[in-house]
Parts: structure tokens; C-alpha cells; sequence
């Protein structure tokens, strides 16, 4: 039983570690050309498809609706995104990133290219795949443990 308290104490230790670490990647700060990194993530989905609804984003951000909408307006006001009536379905809208969206998602990405560098070059020399594997690996158990956990219930 010891061990296994050693084991959760590690594992809650690693989730605390990569919550602060990744915390630059969660707060409501534009941190490159006036966009936070949630609203970058709606840029980058947009300039991967030619157009997506907002319910397409949910999943994708990892939030509720209205978090969605909150992070998705300012990205309209912004001209960044483009909001208009879906040709499927005339009840429905889709976004669209927009020329000036496009040219921000470029210039955001060279920002983060830069950081990811960074965070490349701190790592052990030789070691990483094995990391990018291991974390991969990582992530994979928390979403599938996310899904049966009801201990925050």
C-alpha cells in the first residue's frame, strides 16, 4: 500500500508540475499579436480547415459553449475571424479566418516556433523522443482516466 501512496504522490507532483508549466497556455493574457493561446488554438483549427462550426471548437478547446463564444468573439471584433450563415444549414453559422486572421495565425506561430524552440533545446540531448513519447503517453491516460473518474463528483 506504501508504494502505491509513493506512486499517486509522483503522479499528483508530475500533474502540479505540468499545470504551472503549461499555465502560460490557460490564462486570459494575449501573449503574441494581441491573441491568448486558446484563441490561437481557434486560429490554428480554422487555417487547417476551410471552415468550422462553433460547436467544432468545444472539443477541441476543451471547454463549455459559452467559453467558446467568449474566445471566439474577440477573434471577430478583431476581424481575425469571420462569422457567417452556414450553406448547409441556414439556421446554423460557420467561422472562417479571415486574410488579416490569416496573416496574425503566421506571425503567431513564428512567435511560438521560438518558444518551442526553447523548450527543445532544454531538453537532454538525445532524449527527445523518449519525452515527447513518454508525455504523449502521459496525456493519453489522464483523457482515458478522465472518462470513468467520478471522484470530483
Amino acid at each position: 500500500m506504501r508504494k502505491n501512496v509513493c506512486n499517486h504522490e509522483q503522479f499528483l507532483n508530475l500533474m502540479i508540475g505540468l499545470a504551472q508549466a503549461t499555465r502560460c497556455c490557460r490564462q486570459d493574457t494575449a501573449f503574441c499579436e494581441g491573441v491568448t493561446f486558446q484563441q490561437f488554438v481557434i486560429l490554428d483549427a480554422l487555417a487547417k480547415n476551410t471552415e468550422l462550426k462553433i460547436s467544432d471548437l468545444h472539443p477541441i478547446l476543451s471547454v463549455e459553449k459559452s467559453t467558446t463564444t467568449r474566445l471566439v468573439n474577440p477573434l471577430i471584433q478583431k476581424g481575425l475571424v469571420k462569422r457567417k450563415k452556414s450553406h448547409l444549414d441556414s439556421r446554423s453559422f460557420v467561422l472562417t479566418l479571415t486574410e488579416n486572421g490569416g496573416n496574425v495565425y503566421q506571425n503567431v506561430q513564428r512567435c511560438l516556433a521560438n518558444f518551442l524552440g526553447s523548450i527543445e533545446s532544454n531538453l537532454p540531448a538525445g532524449n527527445k523522443d523518449n519525452i515527447l513519447q513518454a508525455v504523449q503517453a502521459f496525456i493519453n491516460a489522464i483523457k482515458n482516466a478522465s472518462g470513468v473518474c467520478n471522484c470530483c463528483k
